[in-house]
């Protein structure tokens, strides 16, 4: 994975992983990793799967020609309520991107250091053991 800022602003992870590398055949397979991710922890809750492209789509929006499939996984982890801003910065999603002979899987950096190391966790095991 590599961190990136995106328009020079945004924290945001991003992980490339060719379909040679997952047992991932589409992108119902990654987003069920994930939803499985999810719900083997009980501090994190799944919210829900948003369409993007469908959207986007709907709308007459622009599309980048590569991209095949795009969802965001919804959940969150919520561990505290310490004030009422940290509510700007939740709930979580994961990207997930399907150009066709790879996966784009991005999210944004989160203010509480567990959340990133799992989001990398369920990331990482994306990949097929070598």
């Amino acid at each position: 994975m590599k961190q990136t800022l995106l328009h020079e602003k945004y924290p945001v992870f991003v992980a490339e992983i060719a379909k040679s590398e997952t047992d991932c055949r589409d992108i119902d397979a990654v987003v069920a990793h994930f939803r499985q991710k999810i719900a083997e922890n009980p501090r994190v809750h799944f919210i829900d799967i948003f369409d993007h492209l469908a959207h986007t789509r709907r709308i007459g929006g622009e599309i980048a020609p590569e991209i095949q499939g795009a969802v965001d996984i919804v959940f969150c982890f919520g561990y505290a309520l310490p004030n009422p801003q940290i509510l700007a910065v939740r709930p979580r999603s994961i990207g997930v991107a399907d150009l066709g002979d790879r996966y784009v899987i991005s999210f944004m950096e989160a203010p509480m250091h567990p959340a990133n190391q799992a989001m990398e966790a369920w990331t990482r095991t994306l990949r097929r053991a070598s």
